[in-house]
């Protein structure tokens, strides 16, 4: 067997395997930092952690369209879910066997953990980001694979936070999770497969300490992984930023602004793209006006407007 032939993904994504058993079989991906890269292209691994349907798909799967070597896509879905998009779509065939989940519960992290364990099984998957269906891409692909592949860091928001700390409970600190330590942001993240496999591998503070629930803290999803990046010691490989824009200026209770289609201007997708005043967008020692690749939360009647805008504004389609 050729060496292209052991690295060469499955058709599907579908398997038997217990949680713990593709953890620990994704655990031992290769950690190597440097890649053959005549052997492996540097894909981005698209994980989109949704309900059921995606009804912005089409403007994904434009998105999308032409660039094969460029990403992987893997959905988890609800496993009450019983559709599928098109044959004809980059979707179909990528939904990974899921378990139920519940905003604010830990079973978030199960999901994004089992995302992160299917994705690391293909070797040429070296960056890892995470999506919901009311996501959009800001930017083309070739533009936002060349900024995540480029980069040298995570996009992990990992900030320490007054509003945050009080989360944090003498529990953590008995399994050493100090307060200086405790980190809080946004859970869509883009890491890079060292820090992937850190994620699914660790057995130190997941299960024992954020899982178990003896801390009587809800939206885990919030502070574990921006955490557990600081107790790693990981931070200085880290942006401390996402590269998803959220309208929090504007924030509907616990949640940022869901954007209509009458939000759809072309003015908005540029403000988007320069991110947020309290971000530090240094990029490569200087400071772009590219700043989030994507955005979020768009309802379904946007979608129209944003294939209208998306040749213009964003480059694809």
């Amino acid at each position: 067997m050729a060496f292209t032939d052991f690295l060469a993904p499955s058709a599907g994504v579908m398997h038997n395997m217990t949680d713990e058993e593709l953890l620990w079989r994704a655990s031992m991906a290769p950690r190597m930092k440097s890649q053959p890269k005549h052997v492996i292209a540097p894909k981005i691994a698209f994980l989109f952690l949704v309900r059921g349907d995606l009804p912005l798909r089409p403007l994904w799967d434009k998105f999308f369209q032409g660039h094969e070597e460029l990403y992987s896509i893997y959905v988890h879905a609800s496993p009450d879910y019983a559709g599928s998009p098109p044959p004809d779509s980059p979707f179909y065939g990528r939904m990974i066997p899921s378990q139920r989940t519940m905003w604010g519960n830990i079973n978030l992290l199960d999901a994004e953990r089992r995302l992160l364990g299917n994705a690391l099984l293909d070797l040429s998957n070296a960056h890892f980001a995470l999506f919901s269906e009311s996501c959009i891409p800001l930017i083309d692909l070739p533009t936002a694979h060349a900024y995540i592949t480029g980069a040298g860091t995570n996009f992990v928001d990992s900030v320490d936070r007054r509003d945050s700390r009080v989360r944090h409970r003498p529990y953590f600190a008995e399994h050493n999770i100090s307060l200086a330590q405790w980190r809080k942001g946004d859970q869509w993240f883009v890491m890079d497969r060292e820090f992937a496999l850190e994620v699914i591998s660790d057995e130190t503070y997941y299960g024992p300490v954020f899982r178990d629930g003896k801390h009587g803290v809800g939206h885990m999803e919030e502070h574990y992984i921006p955490t557990l990046l600081n107790v790693l010691g990981l931070g200085d490989r880290n942006s401390n930023r996402p590269l998803m824009y959220s309208d929090w200026r504007h924030a509907q209770g616990p949640h940022p602004k869901s954007h209509n289609g009458s939000d759809v201007t072309e003015d908005y997708i540029r403000e988007m793209r320069r991110g947020l005043s309290s971000w530090n967008c240094s990029y490569d020692g200087g400071v772009p006006e590219l700043c989030a690749l994507f955005a979020r939360k768009f309802k379904p009647d946007t979608l129209e407007p944003l294939l209208q805008l998306a040749p213009k504004v964003m480059g694809f389609g």
